[in-house]
């Protein structure tokens, strides 16, 4: 087995327990919050409230798609795949994010569809107060989850992780809404009540921007983007840290999942020993891994100066 090739698979291995355990925490608090939510949207006679269950409910969805996921992202590279599965987690991510454009949808259209009932004579129907206390308490606990779980995920550099954060404070949001316009309808009489779809509209805008972003960000790295401007020049400094180095190009540079691709052409003396060259490039993928990680995949290619 190649030197360190057992220390980069138990970093994947840790770096797997550690999103299985902040996704099942998520898991169990959707499936407890969501089932509470439901309840209290049927007997509150809250329409606001029982979609916002359903919103939490699609969050026990997206929950599964990471685990499952990160099982795959975190595969060795085999005779299939030279460059791993970690692209697999970032096809997860972009899974979430349709998941999260749906749910705006859903939320828009309900939104539309209630403020339609007031403007053609209709009365929409008043919560109750445990409607208006389920708001608050899915607030609460969903911003926590969320601070919780992108903790986590830029710690361990998961993208479909910190996606899945975003997906639990467009949860929070949501019900954010829901608060303002139960709290409208509860206490400030029925001409109030459309407070609530219109909070909806708005809460439905949030959703569609990360969404958006997050949709982005995933297309960018299975399009093969290369990293950003900021981060090449710093591979290039490091790359020329030693003044033997010259003239480096032909840069390429992707990310794949969690970890980053890293090619470059470099002009060294002629006359320097194919040994020689050996070390200087094990010495340049040294310093880059230590960097960016030991999972970082490193072509160097050397060519002798003109």
């Amino acid at each position: 087995m190649k030197p360190g090739l057992q220390e980069i698979q138990a970093q994947a291995e840790t770096r797997k327990q550690e999103i299985y355990r902040v996704t099942l925490v998520g898991l169990v608090v959707n499936l407890l919050l969501s089932g509470a939510k439901l309840a209290a949207g049927i007997v509150g006679r809250s329409a606001a409230m029982t979609a916002d269950a359903v919103h939490s409910f699609s969050d026990l969805a997206t929950d599964v798609v990471v685990i499952a996921f990160a099982k795959i992202s975190a595969k060795p590279k085999d005779e299939n795949h030279d460059y791993g599965h970690g692209k697999y987690e970032t096809l997860a991510t972009v899974l979430i994010s349709l998941a999260l454009a749906a749910v705006g949808t859903g939320i828009l259209l309900s939104g539309i569809r209630s403020i339609r009932v007031v403007f053609d004579g209709g009365t929409l129907p008043r919560p109750g107060l445990i409607a208006l206390v389920a708001a608050v308490v899915s607030i609460a606990v969903k911003e926590i989850l969320y601070r919780y779980t992108v903790r986590v995920g830029r710690r361990i550099d998961s993208p479909s992780v910190v996606a899945n954060a975003w997906h639990h404070r467009s949860d929070a949001l949501s019900s954010l809404g829901t608060l303002v316009g139960i709290g409208c309808a509860y206490f400030l009489g029925e001409q109030w009540r459309i407070a609530d779809p219109i909070a909806a509209l708005v809460v439905a805008v949030f959703i569609f921007k990360i969404a958006f972003d997050l949709i982005r960000s995933g297309l960018d790295e299975l399009m093969e983007r290369s990293l950003p401007a900021e981060t090449e020049a710093e591979i290039l400094r490091i790359v020329t840290a030693d003044p033997v180095v010259r003239e480096p190009h032909n840069l390429r540079t992707r990310r794949i999942g969690a970890s980053i691709a890293i090619e470059v052409h470099v002009r060294v003396d002629g006359e320097m020993t194919v040994r020689q060259s050996h070390a200087l490039t094990e010495d340049i993928e040294q310093r880059l891994r230590e960097r960016f990680g030991q999972g970082t995949m490193i072509a160097v290619h050397v060519e002798p100066t003109k």
